[in-house]
């Protein structure tokens, strides 16, 4: 059984620590899987995106000990691919993904990417709404994208990620967020 996270009443009191997914994270972060999405990813499909170092970037953000969001990005050639962003739903509207987008972004300019991509529910406007707070814009739509339900997936791509202009964005979109970020592990 799950136990219930709790978090501060005040938002500037809330450090959230952004590291490395790591297989000892796996627990907490399929606790949030099975929560968040119909189709849930299985360990074995982590520990393989967590093993492949030279194209990925797997994060979790913690709150004291406790795994409360996890991001990935898959480096394909000049191109970064969110390939999933999830918070634990009682963390919710707390500056979780923001924190961890912020990371992969950066992360995907130091990787030499120029642009970012992904796939989000068509139905999903708080994160369509997030994206776009990161440059992304709606680039096309996937038909039936989400097996399990037939849902379409709205493609959206933030351009020039590797531009003075976009490093501008993140750090604007760094300012706003409440509480503190420590980035553990020094490698982004």
């Amino acid at each position: 059984m799950a136990r219930a996270l709790r978090h501060p009443g005040d938002p500037d009191a809330l450090e959230v620590r952004i590291a490395p997914m790591r297989r000892r994270h796996l627990r907490g972060v399929l606790r949030i899987e099975q929560q968040v999405y119909p189709r849930p990813w299985t360990f074995s499909l982590f520990l393989g995106e967590i093993g492949q170092r030279h194209t990925r970037v797997y994060v979790v953000a913690r709150v004291g000990s406790d795994v409360v969001g996890y991001a990935g990005l898959f480096k394909a050639a000049d191109d970064g691919h969110i390939t999933t962003v999830a918070v634990d739903p009682a963390w919710q509207r707390h500056g979780i993904a923001t924190r961890m987008l912020l990371v992969l972004a950066r992360a995907a300019a130091e990787r030499s990417c120029r642009n970012l991509t992904l796939e989000v529910r068509m139905s999903n406007s708080g994160a369509q709404a997030l994206y776009q707070r990161f440059g992304f814009v709606p680039a096309g739509v996937r038909k039936g994208y989400y097996p399990e339900t037939g849902e379409d997936a709205l493609v959206m791509w933030a351009n020039d990620i590797d531009a003075p202009t976009y490093a501008e964005r993140l750090a604007r979109l760094e300012a706003d967020v409440p509480g503190r970020t420590v980035i553990e592990g020094g490698w982004v």
